[in-house]
């Protein structure tokens, strides 16, 4: 257990340090771009955005919705112990594979051993979108784990601390 907890607050970890703009070492940050192109960016890819002005600096921040599944205690957890570990095994092939592919922006476990395992962020234009990949888990699809899905705003390009 102490192995899959390390291996998935590795990809946890991971996941919050990739920037999304990765630059050549040494060379200059861009310029942000303007407000009103992020959106209208966002918006024609099918994302639902809207934009806020912080109060205490007065910058424009753009919120993007994102899609927070939550990874809950499943309703078949009979497997065997090695039958468990090759669906954990699987499981964290699906979220790599979600990372790579720009679906997911970051997953992760609880550190409890409550009703609810754990979260994966979706970076989809729909829930219905987020919803059938939170599906494609192995682990979703044997039981062992069943998702909850919710939509969520935050501010693009913000990381956590």
């Amino acid at each position: 257990m102490e192995k899959i907890v390390r291996m998935l607050s590795f990809l946890a970890l991971l996941a919050s340090c990739r920037p999304d703009n990765p630059q050549p070492v040494g060379s200059a940050d861009p310029a942000p771009a303007p407000v009103s192109q992020t959106m209208d960016s966002l918006r024609a890819r099918g994302y639902q955005v809207f934009d806020y002005v912080d109060p205490e600096t007065g910058d424009t921040l753009v919120m993007q919705q994102y899609f927070m599944v939550f990874l809950k205690r499943g309703p078949n957890r009979s497997q065997s112990p090695g039958e468990a570990d090759s669906l954990q095994g699987l499981h964290l092939a699906h979220l790599a594979r979600m990372y790579r592919e720009g679906f997911a922006d970051i997953s992760g476990p609880f550190g409890d051993e409550g009703e609810i395992r754990g979260i994966t962020i979706y970076n989809t234009t729909t829930l219905e979108m987020a919803d059938s990949l939170a599906n494609l888990d192995p682990m979703v699809q044997a039981g062992r784990l069943a998702i909850e899905v919710h939509p969520w705003w935050a501010a693009k390009g913000y990381s956590l601390r």
